[in-house]
């Protein structure tokens, strides 16, 4: 389990425009409790929690797409990790998380 929770935090591989999107909702339901609760310190540190996740979400997301992490910082690159389909089999950062999670890759395990 633990193992699998480092995964999430982890900067290398690569992830799904289904992970990427809730990763990102994740961080904008954080955002809009923050504006309503600027001065909780717990919150902020909580949102720092979130800023991290949400940066190695992004970072995996430019993987599957088979280009460098720091392509999340380019304007209007997220809606392209949004909608775009990842490189089909495995690239320089990993194998396909669309082949790691179909039935013929489950039955072989």
């Amino acid at each position: 389990m633990l193992k699998k929770l480092k995964g999430y935090f982890s900067f290398k591989g690569r992830i799904g425009r289904k992970g990427y999107i809730i990763s990102f909702i994740s961080l904008v339901i954080m955002n809009v409790i923050m504006n309503n609760n600027k001065d909780s310190i717990i919150l902020y540190c909580l949102w720092i929690f979130f800023l991290y996740f949400s940066l190695a979400q992004g970072s995996k997301r430019c993987h599957d797409l088979g280009r460098s992490a720091w392509w999340q910082f380019v304007p209007l690159f997220p809606l392209w990790l949004f909608f775009s389909r990842g490189q089909k089999g495995s690239n320089r950062y990993g194998e396909d998380p669309m082949e790691l999670t179909t039935p013929a890759a489950n039955a072989s395990e």
